[in-house]
């Protein structure tokens, strides 16, 4: 057994993930098919119905903030609605790609979007930024990456505006458990110290609970408005038949069901949108 000085020490010698030498890889497998499409298309609903109202209320686009953004889809459609967008990653090779849609997305509506780039790890961020507050926050798919992800509370408390937004979407350890428990996967879930066994892995070894990461946010004083699951049945039908086979079906039932409970704890990742009150 591992004792709490022990694992204190663990910690310590983690460090935050960059997705650099397998950027295409990330791309094809995060992106390449359905999964990815549901993906976005939870975050695009839960994410611009917010920002449409909110840009409406201050009454001019919004300043965005995305860290740790890889492929940075999501930023660069809000780019493309006129906000205005810093876009930060670890990875030179993840924000290149990245360039090359917004560029894709500039020529598509015919002028320049307002994005900033920065590679660099979140925390040199503040030597970077001209602005000190955002309206909106997008960290997704970083925390279950981070060595020491309960310190980036500290930085949201720094850059986000008050009655700003966070979007927080991060792996759901739950989903593991449930998924190795459908397909009988017993032996792996004795292992307490179950380690993903490649370095092309997207399955994070130290992902965070949701319980955990409402206790941050409540510690911090920000409010939960909203919670989604993605992907909440998808990848628990090992045998695809009917609907299975209709891969816009597949998405309007993952719409339907990703904001209710119990179904949205069960995404393979969780969406939470929280607000800042100072």
């Amino acid at each position: 057994m591992i004792n709490e000085k022990d694992q204190t020490l663990v910690a310590d010698k983690r460090s935050d993930r960059s997705f650099d030498a397998i950027a295409d890889h990330f791309e094809k497998k995060v992106y390449g098919g359905l999964k990815g499409e549901i993906r976005l298309a939870v975050l695009r609903r839960d994410i611009f119905e917010y920002t449409e109202q909110m840009s409406v209320n201050l009454g001019r686009p919004l300043r965005i903030l995305d860290v740790g953004a890889g492929l940075a889809q999501i930023a660069i459609a809000l780019a493309e609605q006129g906000h205005s967008l810093v876009i930060n990653d670890i990875s030179e090779n993840m924000l290149t790609k990245a360039k090359k849609q917004a560029k894709t997305a500039a020529d598509r509506v015919g002028t320049s979007l307002d994005i900033t780039w920065y590679v660099c790890p979140y925390q040199e961020l503040k030597d970077k930024l001209a602005t000190d507050e955002f309206d909106l926050i997008l960290c997704h798919a970083l925390l279950e990456w981070l060595a020491k992800p309960a310190a980036i509370m500290d930085f949201f408390d720094q850059y986000l505006s008050i009655n700003g937004v966070l979007s927080l979407c991060f792996y759901n350890p739950a989903s593991f458990d449930y998924r190795n428990l459908i397909m009988g996967n017993f032996n792996l879930l004795d292992k307490t110290d179950y380690q993903a066994d490649n370095k092309k892995s997207l399955t994070p070894n130290h992902p965070v609970a949701r319980l955990e990461v409402e206790s941050w946010l409540q510690q911090h004083d920000y409010k939960i408005v909203l919670e989604s699951g993605l992907r909440v049945f998808h990848d628990y039908a090992p045998l695809k038949r009917g609907g299975h086979n209709d891969p816009e079906a597949v998405i309007r039932m993952e719409l339907r069901y990703s904001r209710q409970a119990p179904y949205k704890w069960l995404g393979r990742y969780l969406h939470i949108m929280a607000t800042c009150s100072g």
